[in-house]
């Protein structure tokens, strides 16, 4: 546990707008994109020109049932080189799924840099805010502290367009970590309170496929320089491509290597397409390291 901004030590807890979230053990999230180009599945859930709702429901329930303790909405792609999305649609998409998923018996976030859309996002049932820019929008932060909402910030420079050009750190992991608490400053400053905050070190956004990598095991570190839980999302991600020379579609063993080595370098969540493999592959990993603890405290 680490000191809370009130004093008290933080526990391992995610508070939000519908109440805390446990993060032991670490968090599955489902990501749910209700785009027309994800980078995933080309917009398996969005059709003629609209979200498919059904279609959404069934992937949520879905996961839900294969163990996942989150789910995450997002209405804007994010992937390397993308164009930004109108705000009001965005908000129309995103508003749509989390109705059609807000009592599947699990939090509910919405993946928006926009405060616009996390505010309709909120007030259609989400409760938790998945802010990969790290509060580029100045009214992100104030939205979450009105609508008591749990929130990510993430860490990106830039703007997916164009955050592969330009790539330069001097110190990756020092760096990441100012920034990220400079965010999560700016959040407390704004009336969100400690125990409402994750980060993400953002894997993919703005770095290279090596510090991509450098960043999947360096929760402990990042929650260090924040006091925050570390979230990481690496499933089906470039810098794995570029590691194994493979599309999107044939990541699935990488990804689930770094989901393990994410939890076991001290990650709470893990962010990730696909929820069943990723349980099974953590609790394997957990069972273990158990039997390895218990059978050296044994001899």
């Amino acid at each position: 546990m680490v000191a809370s901004d009130e004093g008290a030590p933080r526990s391992d807890a995610w508070l939000h707008a519908g109440g805390t979230l446990a993060l032991t053990p670490p968090v599955v999230m489902a990501v749910l994109n209700v785009t027309p180009d994800s980078f995933h599945d080309g917009g398996a859930l969005y059709r003629a020109g609209s979200i498919d709702v059904p279609a959404v429901r069934e992937a949520a329930a879905r996961a839900v049932d294969a163990g996942a303790g989150l789910l995450d909405v997002g209405g804007e792609s994010t992937r390397p080189g993308a164009d930004p999305v109108d705000p009001g649609a965005e908000q129309a998409r995103v508003v749509a799924a989390i109705e059609a998923i807000r009592d599947l018996g699990v939090p509910v976030s919405c993946d928006t840099r926009r405060a616009s859309v996390a505010r309709a996002a909120l007030e259609a049932g989400a409760v938790i805010i998945n802010d990969v820019s790290g509060l580029a929008d100045p009214q992100m932060a104030s939205v979450a502290a009105a609508h008591g909402a749990g929130i990510a910030i993430g860490h990106l420079r830039g703007v997916p367009k164009t955050m592969q050009s330009g790539i330069a750190f001097s110190d990756l992991l020092a760096e990441i970590g100012r920034e990220l608490r400079a965010g999560v400053d700016a959040a407390l400053a704004a009336g969100v309170r400690l125990e409402q905050v994750v980060v993400d070190p953002g894997i993919g956004f703005g770095k290279s496929a090596q510090q991509s990598a450098a960043l999947v095991g360096a929760s402990s570190r990042m929650r260090a320089a924040t006091g925050c839980p570390v979230m990481i999302g690496a499933s089906r991600k470039s810098f794995i491509g570029a590691l194994s020379e493979g599309g999107p579609q044939t990541r699935l063993p990488g990804s689930l290597a770094a989901a393990v080595v994410a939890v076991q370098r001290g990650a709470s969540i893990v962010r990730v397409h696909d929820v069943a493999e990723t349980v099974q592959a953590l609790a394997v990993a957990a069972a273990v390291d158990a039997a390895v603890t218990e059978e050296g405290a044994a001899s």
